[in-house]
């Protein structure tokens, strides 16, 4: 379908006139007008994600506190992109993507790290399609020992959303990654489940309560084991330049954030993370971030 132009041609005779308008009832019921592309396969379920992730310097799964500094420069005569990043890990990493150049929908990409510390080094190569009804996807991870192949496609129609990712490693010649996904999208409200190598699964729902108030709750576990993880997380647009977020998991941890925009460009936010269970012993962390953008 998104390749196949929705078009018949007759000849303007009467005795073609029924079997033109049958057509032409068959594509308006198959071709819909203006379908947008699907999401890329890591982007499935963002909208849940963002609310877990963005407006805080810590994550409720591991209690481990990050940061990083990251430069962007776009090119948009040449749709060429070249970002740069330095995170509290020590890992450097630049990434460079050329979009809609050679074909309309296609994006390729390099990206490189390097660890100062251990002199570790690694590159991928990375491609990417999209059009109506499909979004796919080939990166090529170089290792020494072999690369690994990893791709993915995700199918969309009428707010449905389907997925599968893979990987292959090429060194021990088999498959290393299999996972499957499946979504569904209708206005503010979204819906997301996958299934990790048949074995960890996950879910996340995405709701958009009205222009201020943003919620969303995560589901994940793994088979033959009882530890189950649930998060809820909530985000509420104060004004035009503050927001406020808040989520909590059943492991009893309690990120808070305040996010301020003090001019354009200019970013300040304010994050804690508390261990509810263990309240009165401390370890509690607390953080503040800067971003600046030119």
């Amino acid at each position: 379908l998104a390749a196949f132009s929705c078009q018949l041609f007759f000849q303007p005779s009467v005795r073609h006139w029924s079997v033109r308008r049958r057509a032409l009832v068959f594509l308006s019921l198959f071709c819909p007008a203006n379908m947008a592309a699907p999401p890329a396969y890591a982007d499935l379920g963002k909208s849940a994600k963002d609310i877990f992730s963005k407006g805080y310097g810590d994550n409720t799964d591991t209690g481990k506190a990050a940061g990083n500094l990251e430069t962007k420069y776009k090119v948009k005569d040449l749709g060429l992109t070249l970002n740069q990043k330095w995170n509290t890990d020590n890992v450097l990493t630049t990434e460079v993507t050329l979009e809609d150049q050679l074909a309309k929908g296609l994006k390729l990409g390099l990206d490189t790290s390097f660890v100062p510390n251990t002199g570790k080094k690694s590159g991928k190569l990375k491609t990417g399609y999209k059009r109506d009804y499909m979004n796919v996807g080939c990166d090529i991870d170089f290792d020494l020992a072999g690369p690994t192949i990893h791709a993915a496609a995700v199918l969309g129609y009428e707010g449905w959303l389907a997925g599968y990712q893979m990987a292959f490693d090429t060194a021990k010649s088999k498959l290393a990654q299999n996972n499957f996904a499946l979504g569904y999208k209708a206005g503010d409200f979204q819906l997301h489940t996958n299934v990790n190598d048949g074995t960890e699964f996950g879910g996340s729902i995405y709701q958009k309560v009205n222009g201020q108030l943003e919620t969303a709750v995560n589901l994940a576990w793994t088979a033959g084991s009882n530890n189950t993880r649930f998060g809820i997380a909530a985000k509420y647009q104060l004004d035009k330049d503050s927001s406020i977020s808040a989520k909590v998991n059943n492991a009893s941890l309690v990120g808070v954030g305040y996010t301020q925009s003090l001019r354009p460009g200019v970013k300040l936010t304010l994050s804690a993370l508390i261990d509810a269970k263990n309240f009165n012993a401390g370890g509690h962390k607390v953080g503040m971030g800067f971003e600046l953008e030119v």
